[in-house]
């Protein structure tokens, strides 16, 4: 709403008496006042009642109203007919306003309400029973009667809208249309907070469940028997809408869970909610570089809280697949670039720093990463940023920047330029089904197949630390790139990536292929060499060095999932691949086992697979 509006006089109604019961009392004293200074009289309830008397300001205490003292530890306020009646009572309809008069009802014009702070006591780690007591009754009934007879009640239910409510007070009143706008605010606001309630009670169940079974719920996160929740909350805010979806005919919006974002600010994080967040005028390039290594203004956890220092407007595909890469990024402990197109790697490396990281990534397919997201698991250098910056690249995302990287980048203008902190492990995960919602447990990499001590060699001679080092680190990677999936790598770098394929023969076809056709050196002193030409629009494949000749040979695979036959098996060996780890677990397991053992090439099975869709 506007401060500003062209209100329908026909439908006005004139605000005379108020409600007001709020738990956030942020801003109540001057609302109070505006509303007295307006004529409004104000009913009102316990602790605000008492706040707004506290300022010298006129107020009814509802008991007043209902002849009946609040009782029960205040659990039983408001819940009686001389107030649900002043609410109800449709003004439209002659017999209930005969209905009123008749049993002594006055009507309330507006309800200005917001409910017990329940999730940040969860979010406080008290006990059960503090919980429930932090359950609003009165409040959601308000609102939701409120919000029901918006034909005749107004309903506030934020501090942010008091502004407003003052200046539809002095002009007469809100409209219709203003009305049911708050109305609709008001039922999702009862809705996610019915649903943060029936989501930590369904939780709660399962614990008292898995007690009364003497299981210790702290253990519920490592069981492999640990239950999802019956009930999944799903709620968030618009923060953003975005030019279009993956194609220009669908619509698009980014949505925000607000709620989590205030409770990790009542945990003692900063808030970083679209009012608080520092979020820099990206026409001021000094900020925004000062904003990429400010120590306090670190994003909340997820793309989609990141922080943009420069750039377009993000879209719905470079939010797609700047999530993939961060991910991405963040399966791993040492410095890691990856590059990303399409939700694919194009390339994924780690190395001592960031920038030689980069170059071995990029070196994996410099042409499908012209217009890739690259992101990185450590802060951007300027050596990194000044390598990126002749390279056409949709985003950079990163957890910082040192100072003068965003202006290395900022060099091309509508380069996306993120600072964004990792999500959370552990989280749920949820995707949209048609007539439905399928839920699953994040793929953290963090089983204990995911690391070598917890393989088995299966076949072969034993293998250097290298090699080693180089199978962990495939295995690793593996994780984000989409099934059916093989992926080649030498030297801590990606070298062919065979992804999405419907059989894994052909996945390893296409890392063969790929690993001996495609890569080359764009990056480091070539692109020195080169940066005149891709500024003056070259394309990647243009320029890039030849590549090595095979690749393959002597490089490591990973396969996402068990090799059905032996003849993926095969297809790598005669590339010259030396060892290959895979979870294992098919019914001819003997079979790809001997022809490994007679190539003289080693196998580890994992006992983990690793599925990406």
């Amino acid at each position: 709403m506007s401060d500003e509006i062209a209100r329908d006089k026909t439908t006005q109604i004139p605000i005379r008496r108020a409600l007001v019961s709020v738990w956030d009392k942020t801003g109540l004293e001057d609302f109070a006042k505006g509303l007295v200074d307006a004529g409004v009289t104000i009913v009102s309830t316990g602790s605000t009642a008492k706040k707004i008397a506290a300022a010298g300001l006129p107020v009814t205490p509802v008991e007043d109203v209902t002849g009946f003292p609040e009782c029960f530890e205040g659990r039983v306020k408001t819940l009686h007919p001389r107030i649900h009646g002043g609410i109800l009572a449709d003004r439209r309809k002659p017999e209930h306003v005969a209905q009123m008069k008749e049993l002594e009802i006055e009507p309330i014009d507006l309800v200005v309400c917001n409910l017990y702070p329940f999730e940040e006591t969860v979010a406080s780690g008290a006990d059960f029973d503090d919980c429930v007591e932090q359950i609003d009754i009165g409040g959601p009934s308000m609102v939701r009667a409120a919000a029901k007879n918006h034909p005749s009640v107004a309903v506030v239910t934020s501090p942010e809208l008091y502004s407003h409510v003052l200046e539809a007070v002095q002009d007469g009143g809100f409209d219709l249309r203003e009305r049911r706008i708050l109305a609709a605010a008001a039922f999702a606001h009862t809705a996610e907070y019915d649903a943060a309630v029936a989501t930590w009670f369904d939780d709660q169940l399962t614990r008292f469940a898995m007690e009364s079974l003497g299981v210790d719920p702290s253990e519920l996160a490592e069981s492999e028997d640990s239950p999802l929740p019956e009930w999944v909350e799903l709620s968030g805010d618009r923060v953003m809408s975005l030019r279009y979806g993956e194609n220009p005919h669908q619509a698009a919006a980014l949505y925000v869970d607000m709620d989590d974002l205030v409770a990790r600010a009542d945990e003692g994080e900063d808030c970083f909610c679209p009012e608080c967040a520092p979020h820099p005028d990206l026409d001021d390039l000094e900020a925004c570089d000062a904003a990429g290594s400010d120590p306090e203004a670190v994003p909340a956890p997820g793309i989609a809280n990141a922080i943009q220092l420069h750039g377009k407007e993000m879209s719905y595909n470079n939010y797609t697949d700047g999530d993939a890469a961060i991910r991405a990024a963040y399966d791993h402990q040492e410095p890691c670039v990856v590059i990303i197109k399409h939700a694919n790697p194009c390339g994924i490396a780690v190395a001592d720093d960031v920038a030689e990281a980069h170059r071995k990534a990029h070196a994996c397919d410099p042409v499908s990463a012209f217009g890739g997201v690259i992101a990185v698991n450590r802060p951007v250098t300027v050596e990194l940023a000044e390598q990126i910056a002749p390279i056409f690249t949709e985003v950079v995302l990163a957890p910082a920047y040192e100072p003068g990287a965003v202006k290395a980048l900022a060099a091309k203008k509508n380069v996306r330029v993120l600072r964004v902190t990792p999500p959370d492990r552990g989280a749920l995960e949820v995707r949209q089904i048609s007539g439905g919602y399928l839920a699953q447990q994040r793929d953290d990499v963090a089983e204990k197949g995911d690391t070598r001590e917890g393989w088995t060699k299966v076949c072969g001679p034993d293998v250097d630390e290298a090699t080693l080092a180089d199978l962990e680190f495939a295995w690793q990677t593996i994780r984000a790139t989409k099934s059916n999936a093989i992926l080649l790598a030498k030297d801590g770098a990606t070298v062919g990536i065979g992804m999405g394929q419907v059989n894994r023969v052909d996945s390893c076809k296409l890392a063969v292929e790929r690993a001996n056709t495609l890569g080359g050196r764009e990056t480091g002193d070539a692109a020195a060499d080169n940066q005149a030409d891709v500024a003056g629009g070259a394309r990647a494949e243009d320029i890039a060095v030849a590549a090595p000749p095979e690749r393959s040979r002597g490089a490591v695979a990973a396969s996402d999932a068990f090799f059905p036959f032996a003849d993926g098996p095969q297809i790598l060996i005669d590339a010259g691949v030396k060892a290959i780890v895979q979870p294992g677990g098919s019914i001819r397991d003997q079979e790809t086992i001997d022809v490994c053992e007679k190539a003289g090439v080693t196998m580890f099975t994992t006992g983990v697979r690793h599925f990406f869709h």
